[in-house]
């Protein structure tokens, strides 16, 4: 069963489909692979063999032009859906976070020297990245309230001096390229970081319900990092509005890769209850069984079509702000649905390692985590339902 497709979008359907190819036939064999480190995560060696089978078949980091031009986030929904059909696919092809998040705020605000010495190592696949934001509950800093941030940043001659704690930080092992926050007498700044730096240090890396990321999420202590001053990103101050830039594409684009490996569980799912038998008759014959499935296509095809509308708010040059709230929320959920369905139809085989559909539970269980919990959202958009009331009410 296919994946599926809206309307051709010339350029971007063939890439797409090119690429559901290599997922399903090249990467999905690998599936089974035992190469993980001892926090679930694929190992870079693993990841890096993945990347030149990418490589060589034309589709490695294929949202990003060879003239260096983005495909639009319309586009763009068609292609990391596909890299999404298996928890290789991102990694192969180069399209998960944070990279691809990362890629495209330097592709947005980097200078050229920027970016050739920080952003071109990623689009090619060389090197991985991480983004450090988060920081720990216990010394009262920044999680969902990124105004909350306890590192700091000192102008020492040209140079910055770098000092705090952060925590969930993905892929921070075996990165070379970081994006740190912090904030300075007048706001958020961000800085580019060659990775490893000895003023960067692992305190642990946490085992989390997810392992599809290599690195995992590790807590992060930062003393005394001296970073030159052409490596901050803009302004001082400017932290925030980067961040902006960065946010609502990010959240999309967890959208589009789960919405993939949604519809792929999916497929396991409906292939299983239509070959497995209990009381007289195949599985989906039976009414409990079949409307859940029944259900998952409603909830995919409405996932589907919220990722669209809010790529085509994104593409008319807004931040979406509002628009990618909505559809965080209402993706990470109806996937969430997809998901707990697909297990309960498949009963044991279902909670098993046998099929990625228990993997695809527990990566899009944390989906609902990732770049703000739902509750959050919900928040901030109550919040601008009475800003509007009050403008329209004065």
């Amino acid at each position: 069963m296919s994946a599926g497709m809206p309307a051709p979008m010339g350029r971007a359907a063939e890439i797409a489909t090119r690429v559901e190819v290599f997922v399903r036939e090249t990467v999905a064999p690998y599936e089974k692979d035992p190469r993980r480190d001892h926090h679930g995560a694929p190992t870079d060696a693993f990841v890096a063999e993945l990347k030149d089978k990418a490589r060589a078949a034309g589709v490695l980091t294929p949202h990003i032009l060879p003239d260096g031009d983005h495909l639009t986030q319309r586009e763009t929904a068609l292609v990391l859906r596909m890299t999404g059909l298996s928890p290789l696919g991102p990694l192969a092809c180069n399209t998960g976070a944070p990279d691809e998040g990362n890629m495209y705020l330097l592709g947005k605000v980097g200078s050229a020297e920027q970016k050739a010495r920080f952003l071109e190592p990623l689009v090619s696949g060389r090197a991985r990245s991480a983004f450090f934001m988060t920081e720990p509950a216990d010394a009262g800093g920044a999680g969902s309230d990124p105004s909350m941030m306890q590192t700091t940043c000192k102008l020492d001659g040209n140079h910055w001096v770098i000092n705090g704690r952060k925590k969930f930080i993905t892929g921070a092992e075996g990165a070379r390229v970081g994006i740190v926050m912090a904030k300075s007498d007048v706001g958020a700044c961000m800085f580019l970081v060659d990775l490893p730096d000895p003023a960067i240090r692992t305190l642990r890396v946490l085992d989390t319900i997810d392992s599809s990321m290599p690195g995992g999420h590790a807590e992060i202590e930062i003393e005394n990092l001296r970073v030159s001053a052409d490596q901050m990103l803009g302004a001082s101050g400017d932290g925030f509005k980067y961040a902006q830039i960065r946010l609502s594409p990010a959240r999309l684009s967890h959208c589009m890769r789960w919405l993939g490996l949604a519809i792929r569980a999916n497929e396991i799912a409906t292939d299983y209850a239509c070959r497995r038998h209990a009381f007289g008759k195949a599985l989906v014959d039976h009414e409990g069984v079949g409307f859940m499935l029944a259900e998952n296509l409603i909830d995919l095809k409405q996932s589907e079509l919220m990722i669209d509308w809010c790529a085509g708010v994104l593409d008319t040059g807004s931040l979406g702000t509002a628009e990618s709230s909505m559809a965080k929320v209402a993706v990470s959920e109806a996937l969430m649905r997809v998901a707990d369905r697909c297990v309960q139809v498949m009963g044991g085989t279902g909670v098993s390692t046998e099929t990625i559909v228990e993997q695809a539970f527990r990566e899009i269980r944390a989906f609902r985590i990732y770049d703000g919990p739902t509750e959050v959202h919900k928040w901030s958009l109550a919040k601008k339902i009475k800003r509007d009331w009050k403008a329209e009410h004065p």
